[in-house]
C-alpha cells in the first residue's frame, strides 16, 4: 500500500481561519484555542481570518468573498498551510486548496498531528493510528492521486480494479486490526484497573491545558512531565496520594479534553480512560483563569457523557487561581457551582480544601455499620481497619462487634459466614487520620 501523504506542519507559516456558526457561544477570541494548537504544533502564526455564517458554504466552507480574501492573505505573508477551525469535508478542502495554492488542514487533522507526535506508549500510539487511519478512509480520493488501472497480465484477466480500491481495502484490514488489538488492551486495562480496587481511586479529568499535570505533581511528587502546552498528557499515569484525615488513595491522570474533539478520537482512547471510568471519584480540574471556563467544563461534561462515566461522584476544582483574570472569571464560576474549590497548584493555596472536599466526597459512599465476628477473626478487623474506619469496638466473651464506616465498594468482602452485619445510619463525614507513608511510598508508580 502507498504510503499516507505525511502531514507535517512545524516550522511552518499559517493563516488561521475560523467560520462562526450560530450554534458557537464562545466569548473570547475564537481563534485563540486554534492558535495555541498551532503552537503546540510548531506552526508560526502569520495572520487570521473569521466569518460568521448561518450555514457553511458547500464548496469551500467559507463564502467567495472570504475565499479570496484568504487567498490574498496568504499571497501577502507567504503562508504555506491554513488552518480551519472547523471540520471540513474532501470536496471543501480540495477546493480550497486549489484556490490558494497551499496545504489546508482542518482542526481535527492539527489535532491528530499533535497526538501522533506525543504519544509515548505503545496503546496510545495505536489509539492515534487508528484515529488517523479511520479519518483518512473516506479520504483516501484526495490523498491518493495513483487512480490508474494495475496492469493486468497472463491469468489477471479481468475488469481490473483502481488502486485506491485497493487501498480501501488494506486501510479496512488495519482498522479492523487495530480495534481488535485495542480491545485486547482495553480487557487487560480493565483487569490491571480492577486489581486496585483494594484502594479508593481519584482521577483527574478535565479541559487540556488546565493543570491536571502540575496538580498531580504537588499532590503526589509524581515528577511527571507537566508543560503549559495542549495535550501535554495522552498516557495515564497512577500514583498514591497520602490524603490527610483519610489515608492513602491511587490518584490519576488522563488525556485533556477540548470542544468538539473528534469522535472517532474518544473511541480510540477508551482504553486510556479506562481508570476514569472505574474510579470511585472525578476530579475535575478547570482553569479558573480562561475566559471560556464556563464552556470547557460544559465541554468536558459532554466528552463524559459520551463515555458514559458523567454520572460519576464529581470534585469541581478551579485551578490557577493565581493568574490574571482568575478572581473574575473563578466568580461566575462558583455562582453556578457553589461548592467547587478555588486552588492554585502552583502556589499551594487551597490545596487543603480540596483534600477535605475529596476526602468528603468519598466518605459519601461510606456505610455506618455494626460487624460482629469470631475474637480470633484477625483477619476481618485488619480488613476493616486498612479500608475503612474503626470508631468502636466491644467484646462478648468470644465474640467482638466492630463499630465502623466502610466504603460500599468493599462492603460485600466482609459479608461471609459467621459475620453479622447491622446497618447504621450516616452520622457524619469524618474519617481518622491515618500514618503519613514515606516519600518514596508516595511517588510509587502503580500504573
Amino acid at each position: 500500500m502507498h504510503e499516507l501523504e505525511r502531514i507535517d506542519v512545524r516550522s511552518e507559516a499559517a493563516i488561521l481561519v475560523g467560520v462562526i456558526l450560530p450554534q458557537h457561544h464562545f466569548l473570547a477570541e475564537p481563534l485563540a484555542e486554534l492558535e495555541g494548537l498551532a503552537k503546540t504544533a510548531g506552526v508560526k502564526v502569520r495572520g487570521r481570518l473569521l466569518q460568521k455564517r448561518n450555514a457553511p458554504n458547500n464548496s469551500t466552507y467559507l463564502g467567495r468573498g472570504k475565499v479570496e480574501e484568504l487567498t490574498d492573505l496568504v499571497d501577502r505573508e507567504e503562508a504555506n498551510v491554513v488552518l480551519f477551525d472547523n471540520e471540513l469535508t474532501p470536496a471543501q478542502r480540495r477546493n480550497l486548496e486549489k484556490r490558494t495554492g497551499v496545504k489546508v488542514l482542518d482542526r481535527t487533522e492539527l489535532i491528530l498531528d499533535i497526538f501522533s507526535r506525543r504519544a509515548q506508549t505503545y496503546e496510545a500510539r495505536l489509539a492515534v493510528e487508528l484515529a488517523q487511519l479511520e479519518y483518512a478512509l473516506p479520504r483516501l480520493k484526495r490523498m491518493w492521486t495513483h487512480l490508474s488501472r494495475l496492469n493486468m497480465g497472463v491469468g489477471m484477466r479481468g475488469p481490473g480494479e483502481k488502486q485506491l480500491e485497493v487501498d480501501r481495502r488494506l486501510v479496512v484490514k488495519r482498522i479492523h486490526d487495530l480495534r481488535s488489538e485495542l480491545r485486547v488492551i482495553e480487557k487487560r486495562k480493565e483487569r490491571q484497573v480492577s486489581a486496585r480496587r483494594d484502594h479508593m481511586t481519584v482521577s483527574l479529568v478535565g479541559y487540556t491545558n488546565a493543570g491536571k499535570s502540575t496538580l498531580l505533581n504537588v499532590l503526589t511528587e509524581a515528577g511527571v512531565k507537566a508543560e503549559d502546552q495542549l495535550f501535554a498528557t495522552l498516557d495515564t499515569r497512577t500514583r498514591r496520594w497520602q490524603l490527610p484525615h483519610w489515608g492513602p488513595v491511587l490518584l490519576s491522570d488522563t488525556v485533556g479534553f477540548i470542544r468538539n474533539l473528534p469522535h472517532r478520537l474518544i473511541a480510540s482512547f477508551k482504553a486510556t480512560l479506562e481508570e476514569a471510568r472505574q474510579a470511585d471519584l472525578l476530579l475535575h480540574v478547570a482553569d479558573a483563569s480562561h475566559p471560556n471556563v464556563h464552556e470547557q467544563i460544559a465541554a468536558v461534561v459532554e466528552v463524559l457523557e459520551e463515555v458514559g462515566i458523567e454520572s460519576k461522584n464529581t470534585v469541581l476544582a478551579l485551578n490557577k487561581m493565581d493568574a490574571p483574570g482568575a478572581q473574575d472569571f473563578a466568580g461566575g464560576v462558583l455562582n453556578r457551582y457553589p461548592h467547587a474549590v478555588p486552588i492554585s497548584a502552583c502556589t499551594g493555596d487551597g490545596l487543603l480544601q480540596l483534600s477535605v472536599a475529596v476526602s468528603d466526597a468519598l466518605s459519601r459512599s461510606f456505610h455506618n455499620i455494626d460487624v460482629e465476628t469470631s475474637v480470633d477473626d484477625g483477619k476481618l478487623m485488619a480488613y476493616l481497619a486498612a479500608h475503612g474506619e474503626i470508631l468502636s469496638r466491644r467484646f462478648t466473651e468470644d465474640r467482638v462487634t466492630i463499630h465502623c464506616r466502610l466504603p460500599q465498594a468493599y462492603l460485600g468482602r466482609i459479608r461471609k459466614p459467621g459475620v453479622m452485619i447491622k446497618e447504621r445510619p450516616v452520622t457524619g463525614t469524618s474519617v481518622v487520620d491515618k500514618s503519613t507513608p514515606d516519600s518514596e511510598t508516595a511517588r510509587e508508580d502503580v500504573a
